[in-house]
């Protein structure tokens, strides 16, 4: 039984690619998903509800199943506390090895792995923040373009031409939430 997941639609080859590595490992149950890491990720639940005692849980990467050590070790203690044995959970690709923690040097090895990719993850946000801040102080930092306060007024103009919020936002690709503040703010709701 294994889980694959890609955090966005755009990454549909990064889930096939998993799809196809879980299969040549032998695979033949397989969850998967296009979801954030931080969102609901109903299949991966589903996938944990469905392992049995004796079972193992395969990813192709640890990322894939966790954003941070201690994440990955809430999974792999509830793999552990299921009836009849417990659970596995093997990752085929840490570090170019097969790692399975049923194995005392495995749960070592995912561990060591786990804490350092936390670490590469938290640096990398170290350095962004650092160059937004950076960036700010040289005033050259704009942020995220506000796309939907730019088609404000074409979404008033819609509104008083008839169209209802929901049309509104579909054809300006902006959320009904964004149509009902441009609307406030020209005096109309």
């Amino acid at each position: 039984m294994v889980y694959a997941r890609t955090s966005t639609a755009d990454q549909e080859a990064g889930l096939k690619a998993q799809v196809r590595d879980l299969k040549a490992a032998g695979c033949t149950k397989i969850f998967q998903e296009q979801v954030s890491s931080i969102g609901q990720r109903s299949h991966l639940e589903r996938a944990l509800d469905y392992v049995r005692g004796g079972d193992t849980l395969v990813v192709c990467k640890v990322d894939r199943l966790a954003r941070s050590t201690v994440g990955l070790w809430e999974i792999v203690k509830r793999l552990e506390a299921i009836d009849d044995g417990g659970a596995g959970l093997r990752v085929l690709n840490l570090g170019g090895e097969t790692v399975d923690t049923k194995s005392a040097t495995g749960k070592l090895i995912l561990t060591i792995f786990a804490g350092f990719a936390q670490f590469e993850r938290e640096m990398m946000l170290e350095r962004q923040r650092e160059g937004i801040a950076k960036a700010k102080a040289e005033n050259r930092y704009l942020g995220r373009r506000p796309s939907a306060r730019l088609k404000a007024d074409e979404a008033v103009k819609l509104f008083k031409g008839g169209r209802t919020v929901t049309d509104i936002a579909v054809a300006l690709s902006i959320g009904r939430g964004s149509v009902y503040r441009a609307l406030e703010g020209a005096g109309l709701r």
